[in-house]
């Protein structure tokens, strides 16, 4: 634990300010205004921006104007309440701000409640959850008001029972007397309360009293999803809300002429309503069944769309048109270079959940139930959308079953408006699998050019320019002006540069290193889908230090050793290559891959074992694509404090699946302007028969008295080892990624009229 320092003014870097707000229960806030800004740091050697200050440390400061505005509030049961101004998407962040709060307060956790707070327009930039940035964003604020509920607590308990508050102790929601007297929470709720709002000096835990945060802990989620008590957006129930759903161009931002036989539709069993809409031809029935028949009935004349003679081939021209040249100065004598070009093609951002919204949109008002992670910018554009002021809308963020960054946009929600307002009832619309495929948010097409020079057993330069399809920042930084600024077309690239600056970093000493982004602005819908543009950027990197290795005659994971600038890489590289035995013997074939990925203030090393011996290559399963196999993981993460270790090796298990999904199998192929892929069972993420036997996690100890931010980072490390691996194991450098994406399509692809398949009607065939 580091020594609290004192600072000349103002509180020390534990002591804080909190508010005590008038209410008939105890409700608290933090106030950040002191104490609150990080000590400078000396940071040693050229560092790049995003060594300096990141996305996540714009995004904190960001919310500090607003921190006290979230409150907690003390019921008269004993009981914590927190609405929690973020998105629960299945990683963890109501759990781990339980965690929280339960720590400072003193109280089991199991008597804390979060919830999903409604869109809330005042906190401007503090409801987006994006950026990994949940944790590090809240743990002051959360923590601080946590304290000033327990404080204000003692100071109710040391009134009534008598005694000095210096005598009094808090354990568990009970707060006892040195005589043996106690008061729980439950009896202070009301006594703790203040009439006019108070000011409060509170000092938060050192991390040598923590009992809760540090330690591994169950999802408080956990039963209620197992169970299927857990409610999702398809689960609020509305009274008069009925099925709905789109009937979707054939391609990307196709447009309505006319429509056929909307009367005959409208007829059809169950149908109540037909209508049309800004992205296609609405259907509202009984049962989602019958919207699906009348779908599949609709016969529509389509206008073009944005993106209708589109092919892989096509995008792969335009972006290497767009790369910047590299910038190299004349090698001097003795010195040699590596130059190596990469192809990352798009890849599906489609959540186990599916678009889906509730809409209830009456005269002169509008209610939304949406898992949004956007809300504030959902909340003002569906207002503007349907005409009206933005406090006639409101947004209830309900959990939501995955999202990878898909959540970060609203179309659902947005969509589920305009149907209910042009059917004049309330709508339960929900995506097909289809029209997620085919019309959702993808990871955008990407080269990537690297090009290192060395001599004398030095790098002396390292030069990358990424070229890429757009990526969307239509949500900005959670409310409408930079949502909106983010949409111009200068803008855009504008907005898209500074996120590449503030995110990309190589964790190398390399001499002279630049990374360069170009983006070419195609009509296509674009997301950030687990790592916006780390996986693409740190795996060609990677390649590329293999590469230089075996160029110097050394052995990848001491070459990387050598050159690493943070001893907290050098620490989780070295735990990967303890615990995974790198170096052992192996069979030809198969080969150790090894990499690693730094950002937000967070590091993971990733090591893999694969299996690329025809025997495994050529395996037949069926109705699927095989390939070689990754047969082991080692990952080592290092986030500076997890808050919930558990919570911390799920999100890294999941993101060493994804990196291993886009490395070998996983991608879109475009033709004629359409995705060919219609749905999961040929779209080919991670199988069973393709994850690693062996997986083993290890959580390093707190390396600061902070988190760091963890959703994205297993994705970019494990796939960079995936691709390293590969290369070993087959002599060759794999330069197109997934490396099956030329392979002859193992599906035959949905036709695009009707735009959804017919409703499965026997599952047997499927069944193993």
């Amino acid at each position: 634990m580091s020594t609290e320092i004192e600072q000349p003014t103002g509180v020390s870097r534990r002591r804080f300010l909190g508010y005590v707000l008038a209410a008939s229960t105890l409700t608290v806030a933090a106030d950040l205004g002191a104490g609150a800004t990080p000590a400078a740091a000396a940071v040693p050697g050229v560092p790049e921006p995003a060594d300096l200050y990141d996305l996540n440390d714009m995004l904190t400061d960001a919310t500090l104007a607003t921190a006290n505005l979230i409150t907690i509030t003390m019921n008269a049961d004993g009981t914590a309440s927190f609405a929690l101004p973020r998105a629960e998407v299945g990683q963890g962040i109501t759990t781990s701000t339980a965690m929280l709060i339960a720590e400072e307060l003193d109280l089991p956790l199991s008597k804390v409640r979060v919830s999903l707070a409604d869109a809330r327009p005042e906190l401007v930039f503090n409801q987006l959850t994006g950026g990994s940035n949940t944790t590090i964003s809240t743990w002051t604020p959360v923590r601080v008001a946590a304290a000033t509920a327990k404080q204000r607590l003692l100071e109710a308990a040391a009134t009534e029972l008598g005694v000095p508050l210096s005598a009094l102790s808090a354990l568990q929601g009970v707060i006892t007397a040195p005589d043996g007297r106690s008061l729980g929470y439950a009896e202070l709720a009301v006594s703790a309360a203040s009439l006019t709002n108070l000011q409060v000096s509170v000092t938060l835990k050192a991390a040598s009293a923590f009992t809760v945060i540090g330690t591994p802990q169950n999802r408080i989620d956990a039963l209620d999803a197992v169970t299927g008590r857990k409610q999702f957006a398809m689960d609020v129930q509305v009274a008069g809300a009925m099925p709905a759903m789109i009937c979707r161009p054939p391609t990307i931002n196709g447009t309505v002429v006319s429509v056929q036989n909307q009367a005959a539709v409208q007829a059809m069993p169950g149908i109540t309503d037909v209508a049309v809409v800004s992205t296609g031809v609405a259907v509202r029935g009984r049962t989602f069944g019958q919207c699906i028949d009348a779908v599949r009935a609709l016969q529509v004349t389509w206008g073009p769309g944005s993106e209708d003679a589109a092919t892989d081939a096509s995008v792969l021209a335009e972006l290497r048109a767009a790369e910047n040249p590299l910038v190299v100065p004349p090698l001097p004598l003795l010195t040699e270079a590596i130059d190596a070009r990469f192809t990352f093609h798009f890849a599906s951002n489609s959540a186990l959940e599916t678009n889906c919204a509730v809409a209830d949109v009456q005269a002169g008002s509008a209610t939304i139930w949406a898992s949004v992670k956007s809300p504030i910018t959902a909340q003002e554009e569906i207002a503007a959308k349907l005409g009206l002021p933005v406090s006639a809308v409101t947004v209830h963020v309900t959990q939501g079953g995955g999202s990878f960054g898909r959540k970060l946009f609203h179309d659902a929600a947005l969509e589920a408006a305009e149907v209910s307002q042009a059917m004049g009832k309330p709508v339960r619309l929900m995506w097909h699998r289809t029209d997620d495929f085919r019309h959702g948010r993808v990871h955008p097409m990407s080269i990537s050019r690297v090009r290192a020079t060395y001599s004398l057993g030095q790098v002396l330069t390292l030069d990358q320019r990424h070229t890429s399809v757009a990526t969307e920042f239509g949500h900005g930084l959670g409310e409408i002006i930079t949502a909106s600024a983010a949409k111009l077309p200068v803008g855009g690239l504008t907005f898209s540069e500074t996120i590449f600056t503030l995110t990309q970093q190589t964790p190398y000493n390399f001499g002279v290193t630049t990374q360069l982004l170009t983006e070419v602005d195609n009509g296509f819908h674009t997301g950030s889908m687990r790592n916006i543009y780390s996986p693409n950027v740190r795996c060609a990197q990677e390649l590329v230090v293999d590469q230089l290795a075996a160029a110097m005659n050394q052995d990848p994971y001491r070459f990387r050793r050598g050159f690493l600038k943070d001893p907290r890489a050098v620490a989780v590289l070295d735990k990967v290559a303890q615990a995974g035995n790198w170096g052992r013997t192996m069979a030809p074939g198969t080969a150790q891959g090894i990499a690693i990925h730094a950002e937000y203030h967070g590091f993971v090393a990733v090591l893999v074992e694969i299996d690329c011996t025809p025997a495994t290559v050529n395996r037949q399963i069926p109705d699927a694509v095989t390939g070689p196999r990754v047969t082991k993981a080692v990952c080592a993460v290092d986030v500076g404090l997890a808050v919930n270790p558990t919570g911390l090796q799920a999100q890294m298990m999941g993101g060493i699946m994804d990196g291993i999904a886009v490395t070998l199998t996983s991608s879109l192929h475009l033709a004629d302007g359409v995705f060919q892929e219609g749905s999961w069972d040929n779209y080919f993420y991670t199988r069973q028969w393709n994850t690693p036997p062996e997986l083993d996690i290890y959580v390093m100890p707190p390396t600061t008295g902070t988190p760091g931010g963890a959703g994205e980072l297993a994705v970019a490390g494990a796939m960079a080892a995936v691709a390293c691996a590969y290369g070993r194991a087959t002599g060759t450098m794999p330069t197109t990624f997934p490396i099956n994406h030329d392979a002859p399509l193992a599906f035959t692809p949905l036709p695009t009229v009707p735009p959804v398949p017919q409703s499965p009607t026997d599952g047997l065939g499927r069944a193993y």
